[in-house]
């Protein structure tokens, strides 16, 4: 191999060697260096390196010599710091959208950016405990389908299906297919969501995305109107429950003191709320999609809320607790 291309290999594995295997406390002397590159078959002078050191500064690779004896070089930044990575991979392990083999794929690439000593920390501190996985449309191929046709402005067709008794998948309509404008793709609740404007209900409506089987990305243009225009995805989320849709409404709600913590982490500290005058409670009004969701939260905080307005929200409450109780009769 001719000498300058041997030089330019040199410079590659001694990056390689840095980000691989040193970081702010872990580092290489000299002597362990050029045994490192001996290794690879790269014979290796101390003088040399010292100047390749200096050319992978130069163009930018963070190596600081640590104070040690003897004196180490160490890559000392990365682009994510350990916290952060450790962030990264417990988000995609707790993930169900993410098949098994998916999650292992993404957390094996996030590990490779850290150092030899962080990926075995790694290892020991990430323990996510066993939750069900979604089987989607091969993990990534339908939200990369969705997006696709967000992007070229076209509307896409699928069939969308629900578990029966047997645990066996149903196609719902009949088999129908859905045909929508994809608007926005939404991850909620440990799912993804399709948020879709259908022109046979006239309404943006929320598809979760692994119930959504044979998509299809439609030759049809896009639909173009104010509820597409207007949906706001940062918005949404703070009044749709379990991405139900449903009617908007304003509800009151009066709220004793020791749940308000509850209300506050579901609604924002900017809720409107007024405290009662002995200070035990507050009302309570946030704007909501009206569904079971709602009515599900509302009855886990028990005696400690209750709904205020409009009448019409409890009225369907109540009728939502009767078919309840009629189950136990």
């Amino acid at each position: 191999m001719a000498g300058s291309n041997i030089q330019k290999l040199k410079l590659l594995r001694l990056m390689k060697i840095f980000q691989e295997n040193t970081d702010a406390e872990h580092g290489f002397t000299m002597p362990e260096l050029i045994e490192k590159l001996s290794e690879q078959g790269i014979s290796a002078e101390r003088k040399s390196l010292y100047a390749d050191i200096d050319a992978l500064c130069e163009f930018g690779l963070p190596i600081e010599r640590l104070r040690t004896q003897p004196v180490q070089y160490a890559l000392i930044k990365r682009n994510f710091n350990f916290v952060q990575l450790t962030l990264l991979i417990d988000a995609i392990q707790s993930s169900r959208f993410l098949s098994d083999k998916s999650s292992n794929e993404l957390v094996k690439a996030i590990k490779s950016l850290a150092s030899r000593s962080e990926r075995l920390a790694l290892n020991k501190q990430i323990h996510v405990h066993g939750r069900p996985r979604i089987q989607t449309q091969s993990d990534f191929v339908a939200v990369d389908r969705l997006q696709e046709a967000m992007a070229h402005h076209q509307k896409v067709s699928f069939r969308y299906v629900r578990y029966d008794a047997n645990k066996k998948k149903v196609a719902r309509k009949d088999g129908a297919r859905h045909v929508v404008t994809p608007v926005s793709i939404v991850y909620a609740d440990d799912n993804y969501y399709l948020v879709a404007y259908s022109q046979a209900d006239q309404s943006v409506r929320n598809y979760r995305i692994d119930r959504m089987e044979q998509i299809l990305k439609l030759e049809e243009p896009a639909d173009k109107n104010q509820a597409i225009r207007s949906y706001n995805p940062d918005e949404a989320g703070n009044y749709v429950f379990g991405m139900y849709s449903g009617e908007r409404v304003a509800l009151t709600l009066l709220v004793q003191e020791d749940v308000m913590n509850v209300v506050i982490d579901r609604f924002g500290r900017d809720v409107v709320s007024v405290a009662t005058k002995d200070g035990r409670a507050a009302h309570v009004t946030a704007h909501v999609v009206e569904s079971p969701v709602l009515y599900g939260w509302i009855a886990m905080l028990g005696s400690k809320v209750a709904i205020e307005s409009p009448n019409s929200v409890k009225e369907h409450y109540l009728a939502y607790l009767r078919d309840i109780l009629k189950r136990y009769n």
